[in-house]
């Protein structure tokens, strides 16, 4: 009997273990699952190109959206901001600013394609970056008296609804030049960059979706651009002046503590920033040097230059708007001279791996999502 029990102890044993092995493998499989890539084309008739992704990330044109609005600006970073094209929640949804008719569109994505929902006037003047946490959105206008306007997104229509009492003036009036807003992983904090006056403004989210309490914190370095958010409410920010990655912790009450302040990556103009899923890994695109660097990021949110050239897109080719696939395989980046979107593998060191590129984005382009 009890040798009998042993054996069947064993055998269940065997059993959870293929089943784990299983449920990983499929895990891994999944993990490289294709997806796509997708780019505002910011011209007079706005639009989103849909590039689809391989498994390997090598991508091929799909097709081309209408906005419904039109785009805005000039040259190789026309709205000068991170966050003007992002995804929502499980990726159904696709939300676009449309810098020149000031209003924002709102698609529905399905598969390779996507649906033009909804399109409503973004509560100021040329919008240029949204952030969207669940059913709710903030836009920051740059032209005018910058500042941001709240919305709720309707669930199963995925319509917009202007959230009354929401605005709120950038505390940098008219000389602000916002570079990106977005809201905390837990929902509590909104902060904007503020590239013209060296200023991260933060706000406290209610339940109803107002921004109050708002604080005004002097960037550790000059000219703070893009950001991210870790799961913990840590900020990586961008400073294009010295191009270096600064590192904040978020509290519930908006105020910000400086973690790492102004790791330089010794190249120029470092702007865009993301990291991968994990929080192991920080990207940031040097668009004055054509190069890609990588920071490592450790638990507690403090940072360290891991590669300053981890890619080279080669000079002159304004490497800006770039963003990882869901799982932090790939990294995509839009070449802002070229009229390409190029690939990269990202390795479980850091490292990255060309996968090729594509053609087709056209020149005035800004912002770019993948899945």
């Amino acid at each position: 009997m009890k040798d009998r029990t042993v054996i069947l102890r064993y055998a269940v044993a065997f059993l959870v273990i293929i089943m784990f092995v299983g449920i990983s493998a499929s895990a891994a499989a999944a993990e490289d699952d294709p997806g796509a890539v997708y780019v505002l084309t910011n011209q007079a008739v706005n639009s989103v190109l849909v590039f689809s992704r391989a498994a390997d990330g090598t991508l091929s044109f799909s097709g081309n959206f209408a906005t419904g609005g039109s785009g805005g600006g000039t040259g190789v970073d026309p709205l000068g901001s991170q966050g003007s094209l992002v995804l929502g929640l499980w990726h159904r949804r696709l939300f676009a600013v449309n810098a020149g008719s000031s209003d924002v569109s709102v698609f529905a994505v399905d598969g390779l394609n996507l649906r033009l929902l909804d399109r409503v006037g973004s509560g100021g003047v040329m919008p240029v970056s949204v952030a969207v946490h669940e059913n709710l959105l903030y836009v920051v206008n740059a032209g005018g008296t910058p500042n941001i306007q709240g919305f709720f997104v309707e669930p199963s229509s995925g319509h917009l609804t202007p959230i009354p009492g929401s605005s709120r003036a950038l505390p940098g009036g008219a000389t602000a030049s916002p570079g990106q807003i977005g809201i905390s992983p837990d929902r509590d904090v909104l902060l904007v960059t503020e590239k013209g006056t060296n200023q991260i403004d933060t706000w406290t989210l209610t339940d109803e979706g107002l921004a109050v309490n708002g604080k005004v914190t002097t960037s550790n370095g000059a000219v703070p651009f893009g950001f991210t958010f870790l799961r913990r409410d840590v900020a990586l920010v961008t400073e294009a002046g010295p191009s270096a990655l600064s590192s904040y912790e978020a509290s519930d009450d908006g105020t910000l503590q400086l973690i790492t302040g102004t790791v330089p990556d010794t190249q120029k103009a470092n702007c865009w920033v993301v990291a991968t899923k994990n929080n192991r890994y920080a990207y940031v695109t040097n668009t004055g040097s054509g190069t890609i660097s990588s920071y490592l990021i450790s638990p507690d949110g403090s940072l360290r230059l891991l590669n300053a050239t981890a890619a080279v897109t080669g000079p002159g080719t304004a490497p800006i708007d770039f963003a990882l696939s869901n799982d932090s395989h790939f990294l995509f980046v839009r070449l802002g001279t070229k009229g390409t979107v190029a690939g990269f593998r990202a390795e479980s060191d850091g490292s990255l791996t060309p996968v090729g590129s594509m053609n087709g984005v056209p020149a005035g382009a800004q912002g770019l999502a993948a899945r």
